[in-house]
């Protein structure tokens, strides 16, 4: 089982539900796949990145299969979103709230445990964004398509500001959750920023029209 603050653990788990939601989602608008195939790639947008993290780390088994939690969330978000997804098309802004929240929180328990095991500050800082991105990065691999996180609105960058200020607060001595809280509002709120604002990420010179 984790071990994570009740609030911040809270947070992750509603992560891992919504990424695995928007996860199932984008397989049921982009791709022709049965249930089998939209529940599959839910989960892995919601536990991929965390998996690559631990991993990388040399924490096996990872997180993911050491608390039954996390897969349970996971598959309820994929089969959710396989049995309602005409409906949960018009529910597109709390889907990304709560996706919002996921990110922040996952980027910034990466960085924190990367850091646990001994990485320095730009490695923990791109596990933590890892964390973030990495599922659903693998997920649209799988589809054929380019990864979302390289193309659209603000994501990536909420992630690496998130986990930046992770290793940041952490190197100046401060710990717990009141510092944790501060990192995710930090991505929160950039990422929504995104959002609402349709910012993006720059691009070269005619790249974009």
């Amino acid at each position: 089982m984790t071990t994570e603050p009740p609030l911040l653990l809270a947070l992750d788990f509603t992560g891992t539900f919504a990424f695995a939601l928007n996860g199932a989602l984008t397989a049921v608008r982009a791709a022709r796949l049965d249930i089998v195939g939209v529940v599959a790639l839910g989960m892995i947008t919601a536990l991929g990145g965390g998996i690559l993290r631990d991993v990388l780390i040399d924490s096996v088994p990872p997180a993911a299969f050491r608390d039954w939690r996390y897969l349970a969330l996971a598959l309820g978000g994929g089969l959710v979103a396989f049995a309602l997804s005409q409906w949960l098309d018009r529910l597109e802004m709390p889907i990304n709230v709560l996706d919002a929240i996921g990110l922040s929180t996952f980027a910034v328990i990466g960085a924190s445990k990367a850091l646990g095991a001994g990485l320095g500050i730009g490695p923990a800082i791109i596990l933590g964004a890892i964390t973030g991105v990495g599922g659903g990065t693998i997920r649209d691999t799988l589809i054929r398509r380019i990864p979302s996180v390289l193309q659209s609105d603000l994501y990536a960058i909420p992630a690496l500001l998130g986990a930046a200020v992770t290793v940041g607060t952490i190197h100046a001595g401060v710990h717990g959750l009141p510092a944790a809280l501060v990192a995710v509002a930090t991505c929160f709120t950039v990422r929504m920023l995104g959002v609402h604002f349709g910012l993006q990420a720059p691009s070269p010179p005619g790249g974009r029209h």
